[in-house]
């Protein structure tokens, strides 16, 4: 079962302020590892959809350094307000632009990314929908621009906790808002061209992927 809009911008706004208690401990290690196969470069445009509290907008602002420029959009109105202050306070402010918005309608020109960055967002997004956030992010990004996805996985080892976990998922997604899903799988299915990836077990199985946006192929008539 997949929260609604309505419902998750409630719920991420009620959690807003004790995110980081509730999840930091499990998600930086992994979200780290997604930035770092990311690897921004120095003047670089990047955006990240679903920033939560905003670590990975500080973390991509330094490396992007002040000629590079860093966008992210999310859902919350919370989660907004907090990552402001944390722009705020490490002196980001001029370089990262934030905004609320759906990720199934991002509001920038098309080929205007150098690359975009999604960790724990995902899966969110109901199975119908993920075809739809991909493609917005394909067309924003510049052709041999890339992508960097972190989300829970279908693949690697299903023992008694992922089990619980997708039960929980199932008959409490207030609790349990994320699911697992093929993370490079559909990220291949856009179109992408997967260059990378790293699957790794915390909780549950998590896949770290990297791919780039690709010419499309002319469609010649045949002879």
């Amino acid at each position: 079962m997949i929260l609604s809009r309505a419902e998750t911008k409630a719920l991420y706004d009620k959690i807003s302020k004790v995110y980081d208690l509730l999840s930091e401990h499990t998600e930086g290690p992994v979200r780290e590892s997604g930035l770092r196969m990311l690897a921004p470069q120095p003047s670089e445009t990047v955006l990240e959809i679903g920033f939560g509290t905003g670590h990975a907008l500080v973390w991509l602002a330094r490396a992007v350094g002040p000629s590079g420029k860093v966008h992210g959009i999310d859902l919350s109105d919370g989660m907004l307000s907090v990552t402001e202050n944390l722009i705020r306070r490490e002196g980001f402010a001029g370089r990262v632009e934030l905004r609320t918005g759906d990720a199934t309608n991002l509001p920038y020109p098309a080929d205007c990314m150098d690359a975009v960055f999604m960790s724990f967002t995902l899966e969110l997004f109901d199975t119908t929908e993920i075809p739809a956030v991909l493609a917005r992010c394909k067309r924003v990004l510049k052709t041999g621009g890339r992508i960097v996805v972190v989300g829970m996985s279908k693949e690697g080892a299903h023992g008694l906790v992922y089990e619980a976990y997708e039960w929980t998922h199932s008959h409490f997604p207030n609790f349990v808002d994320c699911r697992p899903i093929l993370v490079s799988q559909v990220i291949a299915a856009a179109g992408f061209q997967v260059t990378d990836k790293q699957n790794v077990q915390i909780w549950v199985p998590m896949e770290i992927v990297r791919a780039t946006k690709v010419t499309e192929p002319e469609n010649r008539p045949r002879s």
